[in-house]
């Protein structure tokens, strides 16, 4: 799968880079943006997305990982994460889901000490575990990401120019344009060379891992479940013919909100300093995410004034001190796993767990959250931070050009 190249994005004065980076211009296959060299340089090693979402009758978590090359490499595991708790924020029980391919790409993957499977998992039928509790397909599918990528390098071109020309930038490092620029900014982000947005990604295709469980193999521990997904490399001992559920090797990449990891870690940092913080968070344990909310802290005022107004971000501290103003929600996106409430059955909300348990703690929404391939993840992460709301970025592009599913295995549309 081809990439728009990350240094064509860079604009080069450093507010501006920030920018043009934190916005998610870069890379053209995925929602995991700017990926660091070791993870470009194997595509089989790079995460492009994660979806995860309750099945319409409640039964089952749907996951879904596609991976930037068309083929699963021999020399690395393929992981789920869930953890499940009673409450929103705080999880105390795991299981992770973990997969495996040989060299003629026979699948083999562990649902923890649940289930296991083994077999060729390309059909679309996939394949059921011995106590048939989880199914598992990888193969290659079309991916459902969608982005308007030419609008939006051109409304960054538009901030670029502004930032360049002097438009002031705050304590917080929110840029403070001016009405004409904001408004030049979000038309040209829902265009694509002047006339409607186009999807960039249409037609692209991507190795897809799709695993259906039950919800009480995951949930143990209560109906929140928290998801994130890593690719490490293989244990040399777990390879010598035994079905033992392998020991994870070193970690290379990871992922969990969209938009998140690779966009707004190190963006004002030259490239080697920007690669090798990057790097750190890929591998990265749970333990250590925290460490990272200073580092996007440090971006996301970029987002906050491209409507022109700074402080009414998402969870913006408008009226605090500038050093506190992105604290609060520079501390959630650190804990970067999506958020699924099991009891619901209807998904259509991005971030709808979050939303709702921090407008109202304790009482939780109707929607999943977690993240269908259907949303729109894009325009609701920017204009929640742009905007402090679900909707007001537009770029355009409302779908994917395939047809996706909730309901029917494996989800994601043929290539």
């Amino acid at each position: 799968m081809q990439r728009v190249p990350s240094r064509i994005l860079r604009f080069g004065a450093p507010m501006a880079v920030g920018m043009a980076l934190s916005l998610g211009a870069g890379s053209a296959s995925a929602s995991d943006h700017l990926d660091t060299p070791t993870v470009i340089e194997d595509p089989s090693a790079d995460i492009a997305d994660l979806f995860a979402w309750m099945s319409p009758d409640g039964q089952r978590l749907n996951l879904a990982m596609t991976v930037v090359a068309h083929r699963f490499s021999d020399q690395l595991q393929y992981v789920f994460h869930v953890s499940s708790g009673k409450r929103f924020g705080e999880t105390t029980a795991d299981l992770s889901i973990q997969c495996r391919f040989d060299a003629a790409n026979t699948a083999e993957c562990w649902a923890g000490d649940v289930d296991h499977v083994r077999g060729d998992a390309s059909r679309v039928a996939g394949i059921e575990g011995r106590q048939k509790r989880f199914r598992v397909f990888a193969g290659l599918r079309d991916d459902p990401f969608f982005n308007n990528v030419k609008g939006t390098r051109a409304a960054l071109d538009v901030a670029k120019a502004a930032l360049q020309g002097g438009a002031p930038v705050d304590a917080a490092r929110c840029p403070r344009f001016d009405a004409a620029t904001t408004r030049s900014i979000l038309e040209q982000w829902r265009q694509t060379q002047g006339g409607p947005g186009k999807n960039f990604l249409a037609g692209w295709s991507s190795s897809a891992l799709v695993v259906s469980i039950d919800r009480d193999a995951v949930g143990k521990a209560g109906p929140y479940l928290a998801v994130w997904a890593g690719i490490y490399k293989s244990n040399p001992d777990a390879r010598k013919g035994t079905s033992a559920r392998p020991k994870l090797g070193a970690p290379v990449d990871r992922i969990g909100r969209p938009l998140t990891g690779n966009a707004l870690i190190g963006p004002l940092e030259p490239d080697d300093v920007s690669d090798r913080r990057k790097e750190e968070y890929n591998r990265a344990a749970p333990a250590d995410w925290a460490g990272f909310a200073p580092d996007l802290q440090r971006t996301l005022g970029l987002y906050d004034g491209l409507d022109g107004t700074c402080g009414n971000q998402w969870l913006a501290n408008a009226g605090g001190e500038p050093a506190q103003r992105y604290q609060r929600l520079a501390k959630l996106l650190a804990d970067d796993r999506l958020w699924i409430n099991s009891r619901a059955t209807v998904c259509k909300q991005y971030l709808s767990v979050e939303l709702a348990e921090l407008s109202t703690p304790g009482k939780p929404g109707t929607d999943c959250g977690g993240r269908t391939p259907l949303e729109d993840s894009n325009d609701v992460f920017r204009s929640l931070l742009a905007l402090g709301a679900t909707s007001g970025i537009d770029d355009g592009v409302k779908e994917d050009d395939h047809v996706h599913s909730l309901s029917d295995f494996p989800f994601l549309a043929a290539p």
